[in-house]
C-alpha cells in the first residue's frame, strides 16, 4: 500500500467529514462543491467561523482564527469567489481593534471548552496571528474588500517594530511577507527579520518537544529565500518517514481532549500531504 492509500485509510478511520472530503476532492476525484457544503456549516449567521473548525475552539462563537483556517481551505480550492469571503471580512471588520488588526482571541472564548492556551485579556489588541496570514491569502486572491487596507496597513506596521518574534508569529509573518503584493516592501522587511526568524525554526528534524520545523513555514515553496534546498529536502524526507503506521500524520502540541487526537490527525494529514505534493514527493 503507497503512501497515499495509506493516507486514505487513516483519513476514512479518524478524520472528520470535511477533511475527507478535502483529501478526496484534492488527491482522488471528490467534489469541490461537497467541500464547501461542509464548510458552510461551521460558518456563523454573523460571517465568522466557529463550531470547532479550529478544532482546539470548541465553541459554537466565532473567532478570527477560524477564519484563517477557513481561507486556507478555500485557498487550496482557488474558491475565494465564494460569499463565504466577503461575509467572513465583515465579520472580521466588526471585530476589528482601533490599531486595525484582529485579536488573537476574543474574551466571548472565555464562555466555551478551549484548549489552556486560547485565553486573553479583557480588551484584547490586534494581533499579527492570525491578521497577517489572512491578509496574505485575500492578497492572493485579489480579493477587494475595506478591511483588507486596514489589515494590511496594521500588518506592516507591526512588522516594521518587530525586533524578535515567535514561532507562531513568524509563521503569520512570513506568509503575509510572501503573498503581499509590494514586494519591494515585502523582500526589505525579510531580508531585516530573516535572521530572526530562523530563530524559531528547529533545523534539526528529530528535535523533541513542540518545535516548528522548516515545513511549517514553507508548506509549499516560498517566494522567499528563507530555506535553501539541502534544508527543505532533509526535512521531507523525515516527513514522508513520519507518516504513522496507520497512515497519518498529527500535531506535536498537546492533545489537550481525546477527540482532538482525531480532528487534528485528519487535518494535519491533508496539509502533510499537500506539502509532499507541492515538493514533486507524491507519485
Amino acid at each position: 500500500m503507497d503512501l497515499l492509500d495509506r493516507a486514505a485509510s487513516y483519513l476514512h478511520l479518524h478524520g472528520r467529514l470535511i477533511d475527507r472530503l478535502r483529501f478526496e476532492a484534492l488527491f482522488g476525484h471528490g467534489s469541490r462543491e461537497r467541500v464547501l457544503d461542509a464548510l458552510r456549516c461551521y460558518q456563523n449567521a454573523d460571517g465568522g467561523f466557529g463550531n470547532a473548525l479550529e478544532p482546539d475552539l470548541r465553541g459554537p462563537g466565532s473567532q478570527p482564527e477560524p477564519v484563517e483556517v477557513a481561507f486556507w481551505i478555500l485557498d487550496e480550492l482557488d474558491a475565494f469567489d465564494s460569499p463565504m469571503v466577503p461575509a467572513a471580512c465583515d465579520y472580521l471588520a466588526g471585530v476589528t481593534t482601533g490599531d486595525g488588526g484582529v485579536p488573537f482571541v476574543l474574551p466571548s472564548v472565555r464562555d466555551t471548552p478551549r484548549a489552556p492556551w486560547w485565553e486573553t485579556d479583557d480588551d484584547p489588541p490586534g494581533n499579527l496571528i492570525p491578521t497577517a496570514s489572512i491578509a496574505g491569502l485575500l492578497h492572493k486572491h485579489g480579493v477587494e474588500h475595506p478591511w483588507l487596507a486596514t489589515a494590511t496597513e496594521f500588518c506592516w506596521s507591526r512588522i516594521a517594530a518587530l525586533k524578535e518574534t515567535s514561532p507562531y508569529e513568524a509563521r503569520a509573518v512570513v506568509t503575509f511577507l510572501n503573498l503581499v503584493p509590494d514586494r519591494s516592501r515585502a523582500e526589505a522587511e525579510f531580508d531585516r527579520l530573516r535572521e530572526g526568524i530562523l530563530a524559531t525554526v528547529a533545523l534539526d528534524p528529530d528535535e523533541p518537544g513542540e518545535p516548528h520545523f522548516p515545513l511549517d513555514f514553507a508548506y509549499e515553496p516560498l517566494r522567499l529565500p528563507l530555506f535553501t534546498q539541502d534544508v527543505l529536502d532533509t526535512h521531507l524526507d523525515a516527513l514522508i518517514a513520519a507518516q504513522s503506521a496507520d497512515g497519518g500524520w498529527n500535531g506535536n502540541w498537546l492533545m489537550w481532549t481525546p477527540l482532538v487526537v482525531h480532528e487534528w490527525g485528519g487535518y494535519v494529514t491533508v496539509q502533510r500531504l499537500k506539502t509532499l505534493r507541492a515538493y514533486g514527493r507524491l507519485a
